[in-house]
């Protein structure tokens, strides 16, 4: 295996992994619009930090963390709704302007083709110490999502149970928000910042279709996450004109429609088998005695 593959290989099953396991809770708590918009808040953090003259993964994991903890400190019981998420998500664009027009009026002389890394991902030009760094922070989000799992599961299901059972909701919903700002930034490195939501929705989306069975969704999400980065990186590997971050999305989105077509047909055959459902973002009142 040629070295820059072997790079990939360690950095990619590593970030897979973690978004798996934490866009299987995204897809639980029906927060991947949160998905969508700390996505852009990684380009918007890299810009910054481009125009800034410091590290571009500084600005990328500082923007992406901030801005999970923002939208978790704004939402109720620490799970942001759609409002919140829609106007957070248009702050976050404007900054990026903002910081495009910075880094390309006073730093027009540098390499521009670090703001396209952070759009579209540049996994096969990944370094070994890089490679090394990704795979120990996508370890250790796959470890933090595991020791989060059960309570989160339980504030999910039941926000109102968990509160009265003395269970930290808003602060679970906010570590997990923290948490998927670390994941965006990762996967920022693997399939960019624009393709990111595919990465962290398809197979979470994927594994809820398949069982309804939550921890059995958890892993298996896990599981086709890194399915689909090895699938995109034998492809772009075996196919060299295709980028390996199209590779990937192409990959995770054929799981998705696969599961789709294997739980159309298995309700078909078995009307009262349904798939896991989303979290609603707002509770439903108690019905009145």
């Amino acid at each position: 295996m040629p070295l820059f593959l072997l790079h990939a290989v360690v950095a990619g099953t590593s970030v897979a992994l973690a978004a798996g396991l934490v866009g299987y809770f995204l897809v639980l708590r029906a927060q991947v619009f949160a998905g969508d918009a700390l996505s852009h808040a990684a380009f918007t953090g890299s810009l910054a930090a481009l125009a800034a003259g410091v590290d571009l993964r500084l600005g990328l994991f500082a923007a992406t963390v901030a801005g999970g903890l923002a939208l978790g400190g704004l939402g109720r019981r620490g799970q942001a709704d759609d409002v919140v998420i829609g106007n957070t998500l248009s702050w976050i664009l404007g900054l990026g302007v903002f910081f495009l027009t910075l880094y390309a009026t006073r730093r027009s002389t540098d390499d521009g083709s670090a703001g396209v890394t952070v759009l579209f991902g540049s996994i096969f030009g990944i370094s070994a110490g890089q490679a090394a760094v990704t795979g120990m922070l996508g370890l250790a989000v796959a470890a933090a999502m595991c020791a989060l799992a059960r309570p989160l599961l339980f504030a999910t299901v039941d926000p109102l149970a968990a509160a009265a059972r003395g269970l930290p909701v808003r602060v679970l919903g906010a570590v997990f928000l923290a948490v998927l700002g670390v994941t965006a930034a990762e996967a920022s490195q693997v399939v960019g910042s624009l393709l990111l939501l595919g990465l962290l929705a398809a197979p979470a989306g994927a594994a809820a279709l398949l069982t309804a069975r939550p921890y059995a969704g958890f892993l298996l999400a896990g599981a086709l996450a890194m399915l689909d980065v090895w699938l995109g990186l034998a492809a772009a590997y075996v196919f060299d004109a295709l980028p390996p971050s199209f590779t990937i999305i192409a990959a995770a989105m054929l799981t998705i429609l696969v599961a789709w077509a294997w739980s159309r047909s298995r309700s078909a055959a078995d009307p009262g088998n349904r798939p896991v459902q989303a979290a609603s973002a707002t509770p439903e009142p108690a019905a009145k005695p």
